[in-house]
């Protein structure tokens, strides 16, 4: 396997890959159903406990368990709608609102810590990221009275618009918990969150939640921001143009990554450690970030001055700017990329990032779901070309809204329908599925798989 590298990181746009490449090794794909019956799922994960369980997070407010045998347990792991005396804890007024994510500890087995982010009613919509400890007695299910005795609010991060939250919440390799957050909505980024490092919007952020209980979190000391806004004496002279470059005044120091619009999904490759990211696009084109295993952190992938390897604003492909910060990897655009019409039939409008491919053929190859087209898209360094390729495997008539890996590391994938500008609700829109992403010849006889267009 190639040693992942900052070599593979783009320098100039024409190395961003887009349609028309080749996974390198990667087999026929097919997605193969594993359970259904899912109001608006938008995540999924593994405990990683040996229990071969999946956990499905509905929209709603609740997370559902499917066993190793495929079977949907009848009663929620979690349900966040019926604790709270007064109602739902979750605000799900809006489609890119409810609850996102779960993270299990990676000691979860040991602890029983499981960690949720979700938009908060009581709050107005602020973004709770909170720890809750599971009763060994009640594996598959934590009560109304263990939720309420046990629940550690760790973050509460106000949302001043009802959109682009980001959502994951996920561990790395180095045990921190890393959150994505979007740029707190609208259009453009108004706010200009993507490159304020004052704010927590815009930013894929690092904490460390070993703390005692009366802590929420804490800084990782080696968070590229962690010392930026340290008090200090005032000094004119003996520093250089770099040495004060360093003094991020008033940075947050929970921030690893910055220049993002909507990290919804990020993952981490199992076997390198490298890091990508699926950021949502405004209008033209949905991109892929990379961060190699070797990252001190602190990158800075441009929005809202790029949206991928273009302009922002943009009214053509042909447009001319200014490069800020880390170039993506990958990127595709839109079905009707540009206002002048242009159209492309490679396109999307949202990606979600799926997980890491290390199986099949496939190696370090990042799976991508597109939201609106059901195109399924794989990224991955091709070692002989010295480039990053990316290969559309199929387009499916799925909605993707989320992935991660199982236990045994293969890609799993969720599909919801719930319309942007027609959602119904999360728990009255049709209900979507849970599916694993399999070489076609690997497929289990009998298996329903996801229709193509």
């Amino acid at each position: 396997m190639p040693v992942a590298s900052a070599q593979q990181v783009p320098t100039n746009p024409a190395d961003v890959a887009q349609p028309g490449g080749k996974v390198p090794g990667a087999p026929k794909l097919a997605l193969a159903k594993v359970a259904d019956g899912f109001h608006d799922p938008v995540g999924v994960t593994a405990a990683n406990d040996g229990s071969g369980r999946i956990f499905v997070v509905e929209r709603a407010g609740r997370v559902r368990i499917v066993d190793k045998s495929g079977k949907v347990l009848p009663e929620p792991f979690i349900d966040l709608t019926n604790f709270n005396p007064l109602g739902s804890d979750v605000q799900t007024g809006f489609v890119e609102q409810g609850l996102w994510s779960i993270a299990f500890h990676p000691k979860f087995k040991d602890n029983g810590y499981v960690f949720v982010h979700y938009a908060s009613l009581p709050f107005n919509g602020a973004s709770i990221i909170a720890r809750i400890t599971v009763d060994p007695k009640s594996p598959d299910q934590v009560t109304k009275e263990q939720l309420t005795k046990s629940v550690k609010v760790l973050m509460n991060i106000p949302q001043p618009y009802y959109n682009h939250y980001g959502g994951m919440i996920a561990f790395g390799p180095d045990g921190k918990l890393y959150i994505g957050k979007g740029d707190a909505g609208w259009e453009g980024d108004p706010l200009n969150a993507g490159q304020n490092l004052n704010v927590l919007w815009g930013k894929l952020l690092r904490i460390d939640v070993d703390t005692d209980d009366d802590t929420p979190y804490a800084i990782p000391k080696d968070n590229p921001f962690a010392k930026a806004d340290k008090p200090q004496l005032m000094s004119l002279f003996g520093i250089n143009e770099q040495g004060f470059a360093l003094n991020k005044i008033g940075s947050r120091p929970e921030i690893w990554a910055y220049g993002l619009r909507n990290p919804y999904l990020f993952h981490f490759d199992p076997k390198s450690g490298d890091l990508f990211i699926a950021d949502v696009g405004q209008n033209h084109w949905e991109e892929i970030n990379y961060q190699p295993a070797s990252s001190k952190g602190g990158e800075n992938y441009g929005w809202k001055f790029n949206e991928g390897s273009y302009c922002h604003p943009a009214m053509s492909a042909d447009q001319k700017c200014p490069i800020v910060g880390v170039l993506p990897i990958a990127e595709y655009p839109h079905n009707e990329a540009f206002e002048n019409g242009t159209k492309a039939n490679t396109g999307g409008c949202s990606s979600q990032g799926l997980g890491v491919a290390n199986y099949g053929g496939m190696t370090k190859t990042y799976l991508i779901g597109d939201w609106c087209s059901g195109r399924l898209f794989g990224t991955a360094w091709d070692d002989t070309a010295k480039k990053w390729q990316l290969q559309e495997f199929m387009q499916t008539q799925l909605q993707f809204t989320a992935g991660n890996l199982d236990a045994d590391g293969t890609v799993l994938a969720v599909n919801c329908y719930c319309f942007y500008t027609d959602d119904k609700g999360p728990n009255a829109n049709p209900t979507g599925a849970l599916w694993r992403i399999l070489p076609a010849d690997k497929v289990p006889s009998g298996a329903e798989l996801a229709k193509a267009k």
